[in-house]
């Protein structure tokens, strides 16, 4: 079994690579591990590096060390392939996937916790054919992710502070709705404006934000939170319930839905859409889910529905 840390090098406010440099090797000396370190060099890089690997067909465990970007781009490379499994080494800002573990994420910071933990599978978004872990936003939401990279480069400012930095700048100066037509499983829903489609397999982005408090990644199911055109000062007194999971006091603009395929689409070239942290533009978003498709490894006993709230 080969052991690869696929490493960011931009991520996080410090260089962190030979923090990693030392945990890979105290696993070869501890338990004679065939262990190698590889760095990125570009956005995909890791995703081609871990797809490459993987398609040899021999038994390979990836450590994605970076963010939630870096998660994803492996969790794409590393999807699909039986002898492959991943984890995070979380050195990254915002590390929003390794929330859904509740008090294990903390575990995840040491590979010693990591390299024989049992394998568990993963639901994942497929969204225009490229695979999100967590939660795939289009509308406000997205356009404020977009931006957040901006502020997060101030040492000031954290995870969640530079989410809310983001979110000030596009409530204040650009516009909350956007001119929409979405489908569920389908369907057409009625509304023709809306402020945000947030497809959730996981429960949290944003620097901790939490739209649908009862979205599992091992249940099968997606839960699309669709919020319709509001108010700017309705958005305001939705927005703190919203990022709580408390999306039901709101029932005349938000509703979830759990059918397994959803389709947004423009008639403009305008819809932002933000998958794990990272963006892109169309006028065509194409979300399903892609059931049970991804090996993870983590400590002992982890569950990555931890933080998982019944919906009542």
């Amino acid at each position: 079994m080969r052991h690869i840390f696929i490493i960011n090098p931009t991520a996080g406010k410090t260089d962190s690579r030979q923090r990693v440099y030392q945990m890979a090797e105290a696993l070869r000396q501890n338990h004679s591990l065939d262990v190698e370190c590889m760095l990125t060099k570009s956005p995909g890089h890791a995703m081609a590096l871990t797809r490459g690997i993987a398609a040899q067909g021999s038994g390979v465990r990836f450590y994605a060390c970076g963010g939630d970007g870096t998660a994803n781009e492996v969790a794409n490379g590393t999807a699909g392939f039986e002898n492959a499994a991943m984890t995070v080494v979380p050195i990254g800002t915002g590390n929003d996937f390794l929330k859904n573990f509740g008090a294990d994420a903390a575990k995840f910071s040491d590979p010693e916790n990591l390299w024989n933990g049992g394998t568990q599978k993963l639901d994942l978004i497929d969204c225009n054919g490229r695979l999100c872990l967590t939660i795939a936003c289009s509308g406000l939401d997205a356009r404020i992710a977009q931006d957040v990279h901006k502020y997060s480069a101030t040492p000031l400012l954290d995870g969640k502070s530079s989410y809310v930095a983001s979110l000030v700048v596009n409530f204040l100066f650009k516009g909350i709705s956007s001119r929409w037509t979405v489908y569920v499983g389908g369907e057409e829903l009625e509304a023709k404006d809306y402020a945000i489609v947030a497809v959730c397999n996981g429960r949290y982005y944003g620097g901790g934000f939490m739209p649908v408090a009862e979205a599992a990644m091992t249940d099968g199911v997606l839960n699309t939170l669709v919020v319709k055109k509001v108010s700017r000062a309705r958005f305001l007194q939705f927005v703190g319930d919203y990022s709580r999971g408390n999306y039901t006091r709101f029932p005349q603009f938000a509703a979830c839905y759990t059918a397994p395929v959803i389709r947004i689409t423009s008639e403009k070239n305008d819809i932002v859409t933000c998958l794990d942290g990272e963006c892109f533009t169309s006028s065509d978003v194409q979300l399903r889910l892609s059931d049970k498709k991804l090996n993870f490894f983590g400590p002992a006993g982890c569950s990555p529905d931890a933080t998982l709230r019944p919906r009542t």
